[in-house]
């Protein structure tokens, strides 16, 4: 039985080392403990102790010191960490690593680590600061908000269940919202007991993910921003590709096939606990509302996964993962393949469109996807603008170099929709609310806009949305106080406006921040 342990640990941590002749009693005695203890549930932290060689490479999370006790030669001094780790950062990090180091490794003995408490606080925590719309049982986050003692009982059911394994998904809840074409976007609603396990999941599962997935693949993933997959773009372009396949997919969060999707998963899980989850949140019955009489209807789930469920994006990903790798890594087109969830782009040189869509095509009808017709379109770049992201790319002359350049900065379409909030918030319906209100109602809208455009070229744009938010507010100001005859005068002037309140954050003004983290700054406006 000890044979047959020490050969399952070494084929977990990847290694084929022995250990050291020169064992002390009390590691040879924790040895024959867990020979003992063989099928019971261990966490991801106990079997990398049991692992004979050290694990190397450093999580994305890392604190950047990866060199741990007894690493180098013995003269050298190990530098201390600089904070202490929590138990979930420990985990995460032994996880990326494990599946960073060797691409072939399985994780095992993942349901102990998703009992852990502490895993299970931080996924309540991640829940509570979300918040989000309750489920088919009417649980709300702001009923956990009100009353502690009603938190307390769900995460005590929660343990119970997944300690006696009686855990089931309950069904998901389906909402509509309008989308900007006037079509209607499904959206799936899991109770809050399922967003918490969810999110316990996506804690221990998405490290093991994060070692495979390709970098340009930038929606739903830490400590990446839409601005570098539009900076990717760019780059690509500088690069000589000029011809740009702008694709998006039909549906594409109801057209994943669970059976597909189940090995994609199975091939870094073997965890047989853990994919029964997965798969009961994939099958979840659909609970919808009728429209018309108001009635609910159920029904089953056999393909899709809920577009608004934690775990959702993560496996959207996964599933397309490997189409970042077959673009990117051809070698036939020698093609960029820049993606974010289900809209992406495909930058390769001019001749080499039309063969890479037909191969589009036959990869995604393979797997039960589509493309959407009546979006994608192959650009010819210099010749018409590419919308990605809500920015637009076109070339451009520099007036200093006279050189070509990728010029970016919002869309016409995206300064639209922040044109028709700033004249819904300034309309004469809310002129009954104090200044104050709507002026802080106006800066926060504006500024959760420039914080996301405040990237490449985009100075020229922000003055023009600053003039118009000025001149909405003046506007605004000469009805509310009956005093039209200002606008052929001074009153309500740029600096009056600023300066009508004492606290900065009230002030009628656009702030840009600081430092923008990725391509050119924009100058403040």
């Amino acid at each position: 039985m000890m044979r047959k342990d020490a050969g399952e640990r070494r084929e977990i941590s990847g290694s084929g080392g022995k250990a050291s002749d020169k064992r002390t009693m009390s590691q040879a005695a924790e040895a024959g403990v867990a020979a003992r203890e063989v099928g019971r549930f261990r966490s991801s932290e106990e079997a990398s102790v049991m692992e004979v060689e050290r694990r190397g490479s450093s999580c994305v999370r890392a604190k950047g010191v990866n060199q741990q006790r007894g690493d180098g030669s013995k003269d050298q001094t190990t530098p201390t960490e600089p904070e202490k780790e929590t138990r979930v950062e420990r985990l995460q990090q032994t996880l990326y690593r494990q599946a960073k180091k060797n691409p072939k490794w399985r994780a095992w003995t993942l349901y102990g680590d998703l009992q852990c408490p502490q895993i299970l606080e931080e996924a309540m925590r991640r829940v509570i600061s979300n918040r989000g719309a309750a489920g088919v049982d009417g649980l709300s986050v702001e009923d956990l908000i009100a009353e502690p003692n009603l938190r307390d009982r769900l995460m005590e059911k929660i343990k119970q269940e997944l300690k006696e394994r009686t855990y089931r998904a309950s069904p998901i809840r389906r909402v509509f919202i309008p989308k900007a074409d006037g079509k209607q976007r499904p959206l799936g609603i899991p109770t809050v007991k399922d967003r918490v396990i969810q999110t316990a999941m996506m804690i221990i599962i998405e490290p093991i993910f994060e070692a495979d997935f390709h970098d340009e693949s930038y929606a739903y993933r830490p400590k990446r921003r839409a601005q570098e997959a539009v900076q990717s773009i760019k780059e690509g372009i500088l690069s000589g590709r000029h011809e740009i396949v702008d694709a998006d997919l039909s549906g594409y969060f109801d057209s994943i096939q669970h059976q597909e999707l189940m090995k994609l998963i199975a091939k870094r899980i073997s965890d047989k606990t853990i994919l029964k989850l997965i798969k009961g949140w994939l099958r979840a019955k659909i609970v919808e509302e009728e429209p018309k009489s108001g009635k609910k209807v159920s029904r089953s789930n056999k393909r899709g996964t809920p577009q608004g469920g934690v775990i959702s994006p993560l496996l959207a990903n996964l599933y397309l993962d490997g189409l970042d790798k077959a673009v990117n890594f051809g070698k036939k087109f020698k093609a960029k393949m820049v993606r974010y969830a289900d809209d992406f782009v495909i930058l390769c040189h001019k001749t080499k469109a039309e063969p890479i869509m037909e191969n589009l095509k036959l990869w995604l009808g393979k797997r039960g996807l589509q493309l959407n017709e009546k979006k994608t379109r192959i650009i010819e770049y210099g010749k018409e603008p590419l919308d990605f992201l809500g920015f637009r790319i076109q070339q451009r002359k520099s007036p200093k170099t006279g050189r070509n350049y990728p010029h970016c900065e919002p869309s016409p379409r995206s300064c639209q929709k922040i044109r028709e909030a700033i004249r819904e918030e300034t309309s004469w319906q809310t002129q009954w609310k104090e200044e104050t209100e709507v002026i802080e109602s106006v800066n926060r809208r504006v500024q959760g806009w420039i914080n996301y455009f405040h990237y490449g070229n985009s100075t020229n744009v922000f003055s023009k949305i600053e003039w118009q938010m000025r001149e909405r507010m003046r506007r605004w100001l000469w009805k509310r106080h009956k005093k039209t005859y200002a606008q052929y005068g001074s009153r309500y002037s740029n600096e009056e406006l600023n300066d009508r309140h004492m606290e900065e954050s009230k002030c009628l003004k656009i702030k840009s921040p600081p430092k923008a983290e990725c391509g050119k700054t924009a100058r403040s406006v």
